[in-house]
C-alpha cells in the first residue's frame, strides 16, 4: 500500500505520517471550496442565459448552504462508520457529478437538484467537520494549528478561486470556469485514494504527540445506528449550556461571513459601481489575509484561553462590519476592511473546535462540532436570504452589514459566559 510505504519512509526520517494525512485533507478541502465558492459567480450568467429569476437561483444556493451545514454531524457519523477515505471519495464523486450534469441543465428544478441537493450533500461531507475529525484523530499536540490550516484551506479556497472563476466566466462562459473546478477535484480524489487513512493505528502509529498506538474504537455496523448517532449525540449534549453557546456563536459566524459577504459581496460592491472581477479580487485579498489569520488563530488556540480568543475575534469582526457599513467604499477604506476582516474571516474555528474537544471529548468532538457547524450554515442561509430581502426593501445592503456587526458584538459577549474547561484525562478523551 502506498500509504504504508510512505509512512515507513517518513518514520525513518522522524516525520509523522499525520502530516501527510493533514496535507491531503488540506488539498481536498481547498478543491471542494472552489466548487462551493463558484456559486457566487454563476448567478448573473445563469440569469442572462436562461432568464431565470435571481430569487429562484438564490433559493437553490440557499438550499446548498443549508445542506452544507446540516450534513456536518451525519458526515462525522459516516466517517466513524465507513471511514474517512470512503466518505471523502464518495463526496468528491457527488460534487464532480453534480457539476458536470449542470452543464446540460435547462430548468430551474435541475439547478435546485444539482446545485442545491447533490453538490450541497457532497460539499457538506467534506466541510469543516472533515478537518476537525482528521485533526482530533491524528493529532494530540499541534491540534489547534492543524485545525487552523484546514479551516484556512476551506475558507481561503472559496475566496481565492473567485477571481479566477470570474475571469474565466467573463471570457469563456461559466461552463469553462467550472471545468477547472472538476479537474482540481479529480486530482484531490486521486490523492485521497492513495494517501488518506482513517486512524494512526492503520499505519502502526500513535497520534502525533502521543506514545501509545491506540486501536480504533469498535463501531456498530448497523446503518440505522450510524444514522441515529448524530441525533443521540445531540440529545446527550442539548442540556449542556456550552453546546448552545458554541452553536449560537457559530450561527453568528456563518451569518457574518459566507452567508453575507461571500454570497452578496459582488452585488454589494456593484451598488458602488465596482465591476464583478474587481469585487472578486477584493474577496481574494480577504482570502489571503484569512489564511494567515486562521493559521495564527490555530497557533494561539494551542497556547491561550480559547474563550478570550473568541471574544476578540467576534468583537473585531463586528467592528469591521460596522466600519464597512459607514464607509464610502473607496480604495483605502476597502483595503482597511479587507485586512482586518480577512484576518478574522474564520479565525473563530480553531478555538471553537478546541472548546468542543475539551468539553465533550475526542471521539464525540466530531459529532458535536458537526452540530455546531450546522448552526454556522443556518446562520449563513439566514444571511443569504435576509440580506437579499433587506436589499429589496431598503435598496441597500447597509442594514444587513449593521445587523451582522451587532450580532458579532453580542456573540463576543456571550462567549465570556463559558467557564474555563478543565483538562480531561486521556482515557476519557479516547
Amino acid at each position: 500500500m502506498v500509504s504504508a510505504n510512505v509512512a515507513r519512509w517518513m518514520a525513518a526520517r522522524n516525520v509523522h505520517y499525520g502530516w501527510v494525512v493533514a496535507a491531503t485533507t488540506f488539498l481536498t478541502m481547498l478543491a471542494t471550496a472552489g466548487a462551493m465558492g463558484s456559486a457566487g459567480v454563476m448567478i448573473q450568467p445563469l440569469h442572462q442565459e436562461f432568464g431565470w429569476d435571481i430569487a429562484d437561483i438564490s433559493s437553490a444556493m440557499a438550499v446548498r448552504l443549508v445542506l452544507f451545514g446540516l450534513l456536518g454531524p451525519f458526515a462525522a457519523a459516516f466517517m466513524n462508520h465507513f471511514g474517512i477515505r470512503q466518505v471523502v471519495a464518495a463526496a468528491l464523486s457527488l460534487i464532480m457529478g453534480g457539476i458536470v450534469l449542470s452543464f446540460f441543465m435547462t430548468a430551474v428544478w435541475q439547478l435546485l437538484l444539482l446545485w442545491g441537493v447533490v453538490i450541497g450533500v457532497g460539499t457538506g461531507m467534506t466541510a469543516l467537520v472533515l478537518g476537525a475529525t482528521v485533526a482530533t484523530r491524528w493529532f494530540s499536540k499541534r491540534r489547534g494549528l492543524v485545525v487552523g490550516l484546514m479551516t484556512a484551506s476551506n475558507a481561503t479556497g472559496q475566496l481565492v478561486f473567485l477571481p479566477l472563476l470570474a475571469a474565466l466566466t467573463e471570457a469563456y462562459g461559466w461552463r469553462t470556469a467550472l471545468t477547472l473546478s472538476v479537474a482540481v477535484i479529480a486530482t484531490a480524489m486521486v490523492l485521497v485514494l492513495l494517501l488518506m487513512r482513517d486512524h494512526p493505528a492503520d499505519v502502526g502509529l500513535p497520534a502525533y504527540g502521543e506514545t501509545a498506538v491506540v486501536a480504533p474504537p469498535r463501531q456498530d455496523h448497523k446503518l440505522g445506528a450510524t444514522l441515529l448517532a448524530p441525533l443521540v449525540t445531540l440529545k446527550s449534549v442539548s442540556g449542556n449550556p456550552v453546546f448552545w453557546v458554541l452553536f449560537g456563536t457559530f450561527f453568528v459566524c456563518g451569518l457574518s461571513t459566507n452567508g453575507l459577504i461571500q454570497t452578496h459581496w459582488i452585488s454589494i460592491c456593484g451598488d458602488f459601481g465596482m465591476a464583478a472581477v474587481t469585487a472578486a479580487s477584493t474577496l481574494a485579498v480577504i482570502g489571503v489575509f484569512d489564511f494567515f489569520g486562521t493559521v495564527f488563530a490555530g497557533w494561539l488556540s494551542d497556547r491561550y484561553d480559547n474563550r478570550v480568543l473568541l471574544f476578540w475575534f467576534y468583537g473585531l469582526r463586528g467592528l469591521s462590519l460596522l466600519y464597512l457599513s459607514i464607509s464610502g467604499f473607496s480604495f483605502v477604506e476597502l483595503s482597511v476592511f479587507a485586512v482586518f476582516y480577512g484576518l478574522d474571516w474564520v479565525a473563530t474555528v480553531p478555538p471553537t473546535v478546541k472548546l468542543a474537544a475539551e468539553n465533550f471529548g475526542r471521539e464525540k468532538a466530531g459529532l458535536v462540532f458537526g452540530w455546531v457547524f450546522a448552526g454556522h450554515q443556518l446562520g449563513a442561509a439566514t444571511a443569504a436570504f435576509g440580506a437579499g430581502y433587506l436589499k429589496s426593501d431598503f435598496n441597500t445592503y447597509m442594514p444587513a452589514l449593521q445587523i451582522a456587526g451587532l450580532m458579532c458584538i453580542l456573540a463576543a459577549l456571550s462567549v465570556m459566559l463559558l467557564k474555563r474547561p478543565q483538562p480531561r484525562p486521556l482515557a476519557a478523551q479516547a
